[in-house]
Formats: structure tokens, sequence, C-alpha cells
């Protein structure tokens, strides 16, 4: 048994449960992927089950639906392409929605963060979330802007972070950091990555193997870190696997991508 702990609209799994890996689990936190997903991978029948659930609660969701030990576990961390491309749920600059972006139901919003932070604290959150040399910048024309009225939408706050950093010709659209740590920030995600990663490990059978897709260094440093310091688990990627570019061609959004992946070698004793 394989978990795919961030099943999102199923690829990942759909190329699982094709390489005949057995029953494949799917957890997401939002409800809407697994919909998307069990529609998807319907054809495959019982080889294919669902469990909502978030990072921080891995292991009690998975052992609520009966699942104790296991094979594999994958996460493909950050935002799902199917996330990105349903502009009413306001992740994406480049489409007019209310700022929302959370992954799941419930919880803060980004409307929430912008319009309700201080200055310090979006400063803080752009720059170490999105490694933004503009953050205070940023910031304080979030803050001048809501002065006036609150920021509702995605579009105002693209043009507001466009209007505040000096004009850059071709590369990224300049808001993509700051939408980038918006969403870090409105779905914890480096703490629930934090907490997830202790409880995929003990979720595994010996010889059963830990795998991350990470987009983000912070991501990526906390995975390194845990790997390498975990003594039951065998480091499987002395560095990071990056896309050829080719895959990047095919997957512009891969791009950035680096997975890395270890082995349970043996269970500690408590």
């Amino acid at each position: 048994m394989v978990v795919d702990a961030t099943v999102g609209a199923g690829g990942h799994a759909e190329a699982l449960l094709e390489a005949n890996v057995g029953t494949v689990v799917g957890v997401d936190r939002d409800p809407a992927a697994l919909a998307l997903a069990a529609s998807r991978l319907g054809r495959f029948g019982e080889r294919f089950r669902t469990v909502h659930g978030r990072f921080s609660h891995l292991a009690d969701a998975l052992r609520s639906a009966g699942v104790d030990r296991v094979g594999g576990i994958l996460f493909d961390l950050g935002v799902s392409s199917m996330q990105l491309d349903t502009p009413d749920r306001g992740f994406s600059y480049r489409a007019a929605a209310p700022l929302d972006m959370r992954m799941g139901d419930g919880g803060r919003t980004a409307r929430d963060v912008v319009n309700t932070y201080s200055e310090e604290e979006l400063a803080r959150i752009v720059f170490e979330y999105g490694g933004e040399r503009y953050a205070r910048r940023i910031a304080g024309a979030i803050v001048r802007a809501r002065s006036r009225e609150p920021i509702e939408t995605t579009a105002q706050l693209a043009a507001i972070v466009a209007g505040a950093v000096p004009r850059r010709r071709g590369g990224p659209h300049p808001a993509r950091r700051t939408f980038q740590a918006i969403r870090i920030e409105v779905n914890d995600e480096l703490e629930e990555l934090a907490a997830s990663l202790p409880q995929a490990a003990s979720l595994l059978e010996p010889g059963g193997r830990i795998a991350v897709i990470s987009y983000h260094s912070l991501e990526d440093r906390m995975v390194k870190r845990f790997l390498v310091g975990t003594s039951s688990l065998s480091v499987l990627t002395k560095k990071p696997v990056r896309p050829s570019n080719a895959e990047a061609a095919r997957n512009p959004r891969a791009r950035s991508a680096k997975l890395r992946a270890a082995e349970l070698t043996e269970r500690e004793v408590a």
C-alpha cells in the first residue's frame, strides 16, 4: 500500500496505480480535490481510496481509515495545478477573484492576512516565505492601500504589489513571490510539513519509503534535515533530484521541483 499524501487531482496516484504498486490511498485537505481524484480514478475500483485530512493529522486520518503500516508515502508540496487553475480559489495573480487561497475548508483567508496583519508582520512573511527583496516596500503599499478601502480581490493585491516594486522587463510577474508567501501563511504550510514528516516515518513498514517533492527552499531544507537526522531512515538521494530540461519544458510549474527520498531501515524503539 502506498499513500499519496497530497493527492490533488490524482496525477501521481494514477501513475502509481498504473505501475501496479497495489492499493493507493489519496489524502488531501481539500474536499474538492478528493472528489476530483475519486472521479478520475474510479476505474481502479477498490485499489484507490480517499481520506480527508491535514498533514498535521496524517497518522490519525490514516488510522481512522484502517491504515496502520504502508510501503510508501509521497508528498508533492505546495499548491496543486487544480487549485491554481480554479480562479475563484484566489491562488493566482493572473485572474481576478476573491482573496481566499485556502487549500481546505475553514480558517483564515488571504483577505484576512492582507487586511489585518501589521506592516511588520506582512514584511516578515513576504521576505521569509517569498524571498522578496522589496518586502518592506510591498508591506507598506498594502497598508496604505487598505487604509483607503479593504483589499478584496487578487487583482487588487497584484496591482498594489506591481506598483510597489521597480519595473522588470521579462521574468515572472512581480506579485508571484508575494502571493506565494501569503499562501504559505494562510495554510500554515511549513508548520503542517514539520508535523507530518515524523508521522509519515512512523507509518512506514521496514523497507518502506518516503518521497517528498518540494518547490521552496525552506521546505527543501526542512525535508533534508529530517531525512538526514532520523536514524531509522537511510537517505536514497544524496542530492535532490531535479527535473530535466525536457520535463521542465513540458511542465513549467515543475522547474523548481526538488525530490528527496529515504527508506526505513529499522523501527526506533520507544
